[in-house]
């Protein structure tokens, strides 16, 4: 049973679709369920993550600088396959604890987004784990209804741009590892929905609905419009020697663009999605 505060958190969450206040408000976060390596029972923890591109993220075994693993780590040693709730989607996982140059690579790459992680392994003779969780097995998303679930992806893309334009904002001179990982992270999911909806979900609108053909074509030129952006915003992340101005430039123009989207395809096809049969 998770203590107090971590059970606020969970139901908080779970209620509000991976959003909390407080002290965690505005921040990248899961839940995580493992099993427990003596019990055997199921065990749910929030964990900040760090998006690590495709269809992996990272969680750190940091247990604010503690002198022990975290319990969750130790149950992930002995069962690795894992349970991710992300305010979107819950799907199963396999854990991986990385090691040697890779595990100092992506730590390396978390402290330089958030000293805090560097404070945490300065309190502790330990080595803080880096554990890879792969999504091995999923399903639809959380949400009612289609509608509801159009609406649920977007909110997440919505919340991911807005986090990133803060981060390019505050960042220094340069742009930063995990930044990078980010934006690109970013640019990946957009891609990958685009192309679903494009090849699944507009497709079979048009056969069902000829009268939404206007709207579909539309909704495919944005789609177009967007991925040159992202195209844009791939190539300022990735220049030697980024300049975070010219990456939040591009981030600028891509939210602007996209926001605009994602409000005329709610607007058009929520209610074709929650329309009852006929």
């Amino acid at each position: 049973m998770p203590n107090e505060f971590n059970q606020q958190i969970i139901e908080e969450f779970r209620a509000n679709q991976g959003r909390v206040g407080g002290m965690f408000e505005g921040a990248r976060l899961l839940l995580l369920t493992t099993v427990g390596a003596r019990s055997g029972a199921p065990h749910t923890t929030p964990v900040g993550y760090l998006p690590d591109g495709g269809e992996r993220v990272l969680v750190i075994a940091s247990a604010a600088g503690s002198p022990k693993h975290p319990d969750w780590f130790r149950n992930l040693v002995a069962h690795p396959r894992v349970t991710v709730e992300d305010g979107v989607f819950t799907y199963e996982a396999e854990a991986t604890v990385l090691e040697g140059a890779e595990r100092d690579l992506a730590f390396a790459r978390a402290a330089e987004a958030d000293p805090g992680w560097a404070d945490y392994q300065a309190r502790t003779s330990r080595v803080i784990p880096v554990v890879a969780l792969r999504q091995v097995a999923g399903g639809p998303p959380n949400a009612s209804s289609w509608g509801a679930a159009l609406k649920l992806i977007h909110d997440a893309f919505r919340r991911e741009l807005a986090l990133i334009r803060k981060e390019v904002a505050a960042s220094g001179p340069g742009l930063g590892a995990q930044l990078r990982i980010n934006c690109l992270t970013l640019c990946q999911g957009l891609h990958h929905h685009h192309t679903n909806e494009d090849a699944g979900m507009f497709s079979a609108l048009a056969g069902q609905r000829p009268d939404l053909a206007p709207v579909l074509d539309r909704l495919g030129e944005e789609h177009q419009r967007v991925a040159v952006l992202l195209d844009e915003l791939q190539k300022a992340v990735s220049a030697e020697g980024a300049d975070p101005q010219a990456v939040l430039s591009e981030v600028e123009r891509l939210a602007g663009e996209l926001e605009a989207h994602l409000a005329y395809e709610e607007e058009q096809l929520i209610p074709v999605l929650d329309a009852p049969a006929s």
